[in-house]
């Protein structure tokens, strides 16, 4: 183990969640990885052991939540290891080890009664998808949503749609039992779009197209079917990422008429302010997220967890350490 630099923390991993997000970087979506080999994982929940200098924000002993987004605290230089005469990157966060060293604003406290598992979905799951409702798109109570692939951050864009007040909330992906899941947590309606188009579905449901619309997916021929059902005045927020070699052709003209497509960077959360927040709603009964993990595993099984996770059997899959 390295020792700390200034601004490092050393954190015990105890759940991590896998995020599609690291699919993604196994299949170079974002394109060629300058830091490789490095080590994945973004999300999860542990135990503060060791501080570096000028470290204030946490000490040993806390219980965090560990998150992709900066928080509060230092900036601190990327965590690298030493593997044999091979370097390992691991950036400023990494979670998809027993041990991880990272950056001071990549925890936030916790009350040491949490459990792990809210601990890793309050890291993106839930502050991604409240913050794409909220912040992305400024959703209003009465306001029709569409959620296209409803997932892992697009169940938290569901749940966020509802709590914000929207109505109606339209859940749109191909298994249905995420759909099911997804109704669970406030969708009043479902679309399968194995068995029924998806702008046929809106027209029934709503008449007219949504006012907001939620893309997981990053696919350029669903992005466009995505554009079609927003309305003239709607916003179409990019929450999935596209792969670096594709493209999506739209026709610009209703941007200049108040339109809106919005590309999401973790719905542009603020970790040592939201955590809290929701962290309050989820012990004052207002919502349970546990029900969204359908998988576990341990670290010996992760390849096995990534296969269902492309197979599309899982919702939300967690490593226990």
């Amino acid at each position: 183990m390295p020792s700390l630099g200034y601004g490092q923390v050393l954190v015990e991993v105890r759940v991590s969640r896998i995020c599609g997000s690291q699919l993604g970087e196994i299949d170079g979506v974002k394109g060629p990885d300058r830091f490789l080999p490095h080590l994945l994982g973004h999300e999860g929940g542990g135990i503060v052991r060791e501080v570096g200098p000028e470290v204030t924000q946490v000490k040993p002993g806390d219980a965090v939540v560990l998150h992709w987004r900066p928080g509060a605290g230092i900036q601190a230089r990327p965590a690298r290891y030493r593997l044999h005469s091979q370097t390992v990157n691991a950036g400023n966060i990494t979670t998809f080890q027993n041990w991880a060293v990272v950056s001071e604003n990549r925890v936030t406290v916790i009350p040491a009664n949490v459990d792990f598992e809210i601990a890793a979905l309050l890291a993106d799951t839930i502050t991604t998808g409240f913050g794409a409702v909220t912040r992305d798109a400024a959703v209003q109570v009465g306001e029709a949503v569409v959620v296209v692939g409803v997932g892992g951050i697009g169940l938290g864009t569901v749940l966020g749609a509802h709590i914000a007040g929207a109505h109606p909330v339209i859940a749109v992906d191909i298994h249905d039992h995420k759909l099911a899941k997804a109704r669970e947590f406030g969708a009043t309606h479902s679309v399968n779009t194995r068995q029924e188009d998806l702008f046929d579905a809106v027209q029934r449901i709503l008449g007219g197209p949504a006012d907001a619309v939620f893309d997981g997916t990053g696919n350029p021929v669903v992005l466009q079917q995505a554009w079609r059902i927003t309305g003239p005045k709607g916003r179409l927020v990019l929450v999935g990422v596209m792969h670096h070699d594709h493209q999506l052709s739209l026709n610009t003209l209703p941007l200049h008429h108040g339109k809106m497509l919005v590309g999401s960077e973790g719905g542009m959360s603020r970790p040592q302010i939201d955590i809290p927040r929701y962290l309050r709603m989820i012990q004052d009964g207002r919502f349970d997220p546990r029900s969204f993990v359908s998988h576990r595993c341990k670290l010996q099984e992760i390849n096995e967890a990534i296969s269902v996770m492309r197979a599309g059997e899982s919702i939300h899959t967690m490593i226990h350490f």
